[in-house]
């Protein structure tokens, strides 16, 4: 999205940040104007609106709208109808983040709530561990407490920057005000509020941020940690601005909306060809994706797009425009690019694909018009009934589904999407040339108007290789990194596994039973074990995390298991622990966290397995050792997380999409070859 943009200021020069790594942080920090530095209060804040979902009192709000859209979800400063609206992405861990908080704290006492509201967007950069547990325990604040909580914690955290550990964020959470840590305790294990940072940070992304601090002004974008004459200058002029606005009619409460949508409209089109690079042909290869319109029309159109995005469904009347204004001579491609925030994205793109499946490419668009048509509802329910409605075999259609026949082609689609930059939805490729964003026919027909006269100079080539010949000469991307590699020893012959001993690649699983985001990657471990069975040997590594107070007995369990009946049960149990994940560890009173010992026990009764040994085992710490040296073995190859990774030496941190992890055992596979 194109905003009016203010430039950072020149760096500041020294600061002792000699390393490389700080130099790439200091980069992406946007090392701008160092800032009024001093202390300040956000105690004594009045106004505050909060989230609907918070404990603070107030209506659910939202300026969803707005090419930068706001909610109540968002912790908020300043009053709901305030007539300049300034959205801060910033990062709890970015030095430089912090120096612009004693400006923006200025801004707030000159203006004040009447005039000017502050909103917080997540942005926590990849270099910055800490950054994200600490948006994490700042939203948690915020849900758990309301917005004066979450500015106290907020301004605690940005004060004891070097200081942001789990420990500390239970301390500040308090101080700021949460009632129930045992709440916010859980929510920090479960990850509870990872969902909205991720959201916040696609919305940076969508909106053109690379670097914090960034903040958008009435959707004028200024960036960096500039002083405050900066902001002023453009505080004012938006001030203005909205006051002739509302004086002529527009409701106070609409401003934002109306003004950012504005800003971006007026930005200099230099500018928005400086931001948006319109100029340059990609490669991008059409593959096997559905396609309206003719195989040999002169003009291709790649589109990334994800069902449940609002600005999606908002270029739909652009896109059928342009079909109307050039008929045949356009052929529309679809990519799926399903953003991980929106959770119903992904079973539409499954209902489309067996739509196509089942009745062509025109099924699929059939069930594209469909879909958009309800994107406010697609829930399972609705879902299945535009299946019927589309007249579906059904039971193929559910298949699908269960078989989770299309998440291979799905991340192949996002994972071209990442090569090309293709970040947010919705995002075009016009004969190879770049367009992002829910843009304006006008937009779309100038670039068009331009490939035209370039296919026209192409004549007498056969009309089914013309895109081909357009994009031959294209850009491709640049080579993907060198994946991370991690100097690992073997695992101990005891260690339990399942995959043939003689396999030339083997990947060793760092895990724990109570950590969500490690039952959450087991889907796409079980498909890659049936994939490649036969080929790679898979071997599990105990790494219970220290704020997982269940996680180590439930691994003494499992080990238990092993020893009584083999490496099948070990994995029974397994699995069982993942598939029960939710049941197994108590969520209340003084024993929240623990593990529920009488559902180990019952769980040993389903499994066949002596529940007396079992119980000795767990509460003997029979196999703390064997747990030891896993965690010891992934402390040396600097591994602090779960789940991870090592496949033949390469590291894959998180839980990582299919293709991720096909990528890498692929290559160590032809490397062993």
């Amino acid at each position: 999205m194109a905003n009016q943009q203010v430039q950072a200021a020149p760096p500041p020069s020294g600061g002792g940040m000699n390393t490389g790594v700080a130099v790439i942080a200091m980069i992406l920090c946007f090392m701008a104007g160092m800032g009024l530095m001093g202390a300040y209060d956000h105690n004594k804040k009045i106004g505050a609106d909060s989230s609907g979902e918070s404990a603070s009192s107030g209506p659910a709000w939202s300026d969803e709208e707005s090419p930068i859209p706001v909610s109540s979800k968002d912790p908020t400063w300043g009053k709901r109808d305030a007539l300049v609206t300034v959205v801060v992405f910033s990062d709890f861990q970015c030095p430089f983040c912090t120096r612009v908080e004693p400006t923006l704290e200025q801004l707030r006492k000159e203006y004040g709530p009447e005039k000017i509201r502050m909103v917080w967007k997540n942005m926590p950069l990849p270099m910055h561990s800490n950054a994200k547990p600490a948006g994490e325990a700042a939203q948690g604040v915020f849900v758990l407490a309301g917005a004066d909580a979450f500015w106290k914690f907020h301004d605690t955290a940005f004060k004891n920057q070097q200081s942001l550990t789990a420990d500390n964020f239970e301390k500040w959470a308090k101080e700021a005000g949460v009632k129930d840590m045992a709440k916010f305790k859980d929510g920090m294990a479960k990850h509870s509020w990872a969902e909205k940072v991720d959201k916040d940070e696609s919305i940076a992304k969508s909106a053109g941020v690379n670097g914090t601090p960034a903040f958008f002004i009435n959707g004028v974008n200024l960036s960096g940690a500039q002083p405050y004459d900066k902001f002023k200058t453009v505080v004012d002029a938006e001030l203005k601005k909205a006051t002739e606005r509302v004086g002529k009619g527009l409701a106070k409460d609409k401003v934002y909306v109306e003004m950012s949508k504005e800003n971006k409209k007026a930005a200099p089109k230099e500018e928005e060809e400086e931001k948006e690079d319109t100029k340059t042909v990609w490669k991008i290869p059409v593959g096997n994706s559905p396609i309206k319109g003719p195989k040999g029309a002169p003009i291709t159109i790649i589109e990334f797009s994800d069902f449940e995005c609002p600005f999606c469904s908002r270029v739909e009347p652009a896109l059928n425009k342009v079909f109307e204004t050039y008929k045949d001579k356009v052929r529309l491609v679809w990519k799926h690019e399903p953003l991980p925030f929106h959770k119903k994205a992904r079973p539409a793109a499954y209902l489309s694909m067996e739509a196509r499946t089942q009745k062509g490419d025109e099924g699929f668009w059939k069930a594209h018009d469909k879909l958009f048509e309800n994107q406010k509802d697609l829930s399972d329910e609705n879902l299945t009934k535009i299946a019927g409605e589309l007249g579906l075999n059904m039971d193929k259609y559910k298949a699908s589904i269960k078989e989770e026949k299309y998440d291979e082609a799905i991340e192949t689609d996002q994972e071209s999407a990442e090569a090309f930059k293709a970040n947010g939805t919705p995002h075009f490729f016009i004969n190879g040339r770049r367009i992002s964003g829910a843009q304006p026919f006008e937009n779309f027909q100038k670039i068009i108007d331009e490939e035209m006269k370039r296919a026209d100079g192409m004549k007498g080539l056969a009309a089914d290789k013309l895109y081909d010949a357009l994009i031959k000469d294209g850009k491709e991307p640049p080579p993907e990194p060198e994946p991370e590699k991690k100097q690992l020893a073997a695992a101990p012959p005891s260690a339990p596994s399942k995959g043939p001993n003689s396999a030339k690649v083997t990947v060793q699983i760092f895990s724990d039973f109570q950590c969500p985001f490690c039952s959450r990657v087991e889907p796409t471990l079980a498909k890659l074990q049936k994939k490649y069975e036969g080929k790679v040997r898979w071997v599990w590594r105990d790494m219970p995390l220290p704020f997982h107070k269940g996680a180590e007995p439930a691994s003494e369990f499992a080990r238990e298991a092993m020893k009584q009946k083999g490496a099948d049960a070990f994995w029974k149990a397994h699995d069982a622990l993942f598939t029960k994940q939710a049941d197994m560890f108590i969520k209340e009173g003084d024993k929240k966290g623990e593990v529920d010992r009488e559902k180990l026990d019952m769980l040993a009764k389903e499994l066949g397995l002596n529940v007396e040994k079992c119980k000795q085992a767990v509460d003997g710490n029979t196999y703390k050792k064997a747990i030891e040296d896993d965690k010891e073995a992934a402390g040396k190859a600097s591994i602090s997380g779960t789940p991870a990774f090592v496949i033949n030496g390469y590291f894959i941190n998180g839980a990582q999409p299919y293709a991720k992890f096909k990528k890498l055992i692929d290559r160590a596979i032809a490397e062993a070859k």
